[in-house]
């Protein structure tokens, strides 16, 4: 239980990580990882930059760190000053020169991570430049990516054309979406906006429409522990429905599905970000009184989750969180969401065990 005993210590390794690893570039941009084999860093990402800066408020928040606030800043102004593109009310997909990508992309899973960060941000400073582009983003994701009753994963810009859906998760519609939508129900929140709440919930419905074909969807083993990251994507979009009937009973359905294939096939694959994933959506879900907590079962993800924060002399590896293990071995991606979801949801877990947990409908990054 060292997990839970030093959880200070836990969130100061890992806050430190992403202070002085070097995976926030001067500029405020995050990468997608750190490759510990190769020694180097891959591309900067607006995803995973929208996804850094609600970690590091959520450190500031936790900790009380300053260090934290200001490099969530940085980050948010990358997204606001240099990745968002006024004129075609875009995020294109990673931000660099694209050598390897013919045509520029747009991502509507992203976009909507970008929008919740910049969201963190606005309510952190109250600075209206933030909450000016999140809306801005929104409405753009509302305009450019529904089509009739889904959400096109892609677009190609600058024409906005949705690209073609192929077979891996990421390129085709699904529930995993919802995560995404929920940026529309925080704008709704922060703007009053009804064309925001009826985006979410269109995009609510479509979820719970279409997440039975989600899982397992592949037969190869390792792809469903892939596709069980994204299902934890929809099971986290339900959470500001969660005092519905039908929601909290997919809540409950899902939880269990997913803690089954968890099980299954982690001996030969696991993601450390589905144990995290898996674990804060049953404290959020418990706590909103939609589905009872199992103890035993969180406990057991707790514990899994905090073998993945890696222990090392380098300060681009020392604090963060693997990416996932095969078999034994860990793989060498130190990697900026699983760092964050793996500290707030052991976070999460220690607040339940002491009686200290509030979460909100803002709480997950």
């Amino acid at each position: 239980m060292s997990y839970l005993q030093n959880i200070d210590s836990m969130l100061h390794r890992a806050g430190q990580w992403f202070l002085r690893s070097g995976i926030q570039e001067p500029s405020g941009g995050v990468a997608r990882y750190y490759r510990s084999d190769l020694g180097k860093n891959a591309r900067v990402s607006t995803e995973i930059t929208g996804y850094a800066v609600s970690s590091l408020l959520y450190l500031a928040e936790r900790t009380g760190g300053t260090n934290y606030t200001e490099a969530a800043l940085r980050a948010a102004r990358f997204l606001t000053a240099t990745a968002w593109n006024p004129a075609l009310a875009a995020f294109p997909f990673e931000h660099s020169d694209n050598c390897d990508q013919p045509q520029p992309l747009a991502y509507f899973f992203d976009c909507g991570i970008i929008v919740r960060g910049l969201l963190q941000a606005w309510r952190a400073t109250r600075d209206h430049s933030l909450l000016d582009t999140a809306a801005a983003a929104g409405h753009a994701m509302i305009d450019d990516f529904e089509a009739g009753p889904g959400i096109h994963p892609i677009l190609r810009l600058p024409e906005k054309q949705p690209l073609e859906y192929g077979t891996k998760w990421s390129n085709g519609p699904g529930c995993y979406q919802l995560k995404s939508a929920m940026a529309w129900f925080d704008l709704y929140e922060e703007t009053g906006l009804e064309r925001f709440g009826h985006a979410y919930e269109r995009a609510l419905e479509a979820a719970l429409r279409c997440e039975d074909a989600f899982l397992p969807g592949d037969p190869d083993r390792e792809k469903v522990m892939d596709r069980l990251h994204a299902y934890s994507y929809f099971l986290e979009g339900l959470l500001p429905a969660a005092d519905r009937p039908e929601v909290a009973h997919a809540l409950a359905e899902g939880i269990a599905k997913t803690s089954r294939y968890l099980c299954d096939i982690a001996p030969r694959f696991a993601r450390s970000d589905v144990y995290a994933q898996l674990l804060r959506v049953r404290l959020c879900a418990a706590h909103a009184g939609a589905v009872p907590l199992d103890e035993t079962s969180a406990s057991f993800e707790a514990a899994r989750a905090a073998e993945f924060q890696l222990a090392s002399g380098d300060p681009r590896i020392d604090g963060g969180f693997a990416f996932g293990k095969k078999g034994a071995d860990v793989l060498p991606f130190v990697n900026p969401v699983s760092t964050g979801f793996c500290a707030q949801a052991l976070a999460l877990w220690h607040d339940h065990r002491t009686g200290a947990l509030n979460p909100t409908r803002h709480a997950l990054i």
